[in-house]
């Protein structure tokens, strides 16, 4: 290369591709807030006793259920397939957070550990098909191109049974 010719650019990538793409996977957001909830929880039963509104019954519950919210906000972002018990278990522990852990840490606490819930309940993984070279093996026959007369099956269709006269 000569002084007046310039290096070609790089190809330009999109910024955080595969951590996007992980983030989506699953219930991020949700499991994000559930933590934060029950930590916010557990900061507030480490306040002053000046500032403690109430300890609850037992000590122990009142560091069980922040403690717990935050393992679900963690398995909720690691395993997202049991989304739908994290979620219920996080909703309940929210509101029980209300009577053990200092009225919900402060209200925020349960409120954030109560929205996260939420998100996470409604979540739903991406059902979109993926591209044809991203689903297995080279030259595997598309399922939705049909038997190969022509007709082709719509998304989530299933192949008729043969009948009687089709098996021969």
């Amino acid at each position: 290369m000569t002084a007046g010719e310039q290096h070609p650019a790089p190809a330009a990538r999109r910024p955080g591709g595969r951590w996007r793409r992980w983030r989506r996977g699953r219930p991020f957001t949700a499991g994000v807030l559930i933590a934060l909830g029950g930590l916010e929880m557990l900061v507030t039963l480490r306040a002053p006793l000046g500032v403690l509104l109430h300890v609850g019954p037992q000590g122990l519950a009142a560091y069980l259920v922040p403690a717990v919210l935050v393992l679900c906000g963690v398995l909720l972002v690691a395993t997202p397939q049991q989304r739908v018990f994290y979620a219920v278990l996080s909703l309940l522990l929210g509101l029980v957070s209300w009577l053990t852990s200092n009225l919900g840490g402060f209200l925020v606490g349960m409120l954030l550990a109560l929205v996260g819930g939420a998100l996470a309940f409604a979540w739903t993984p991406d059902k979109r098909p993926r591209p044809t070279g991203a689903t297995g093996a080279p030259g595997a026959p598309d399922p939705a191109a049909g038997d190969g007369d022509g007709s082709a099956l719509l998304p989530g269709a299933r192949t008729p049974d043969p009948t009687p006269a089709d098996r021969g």
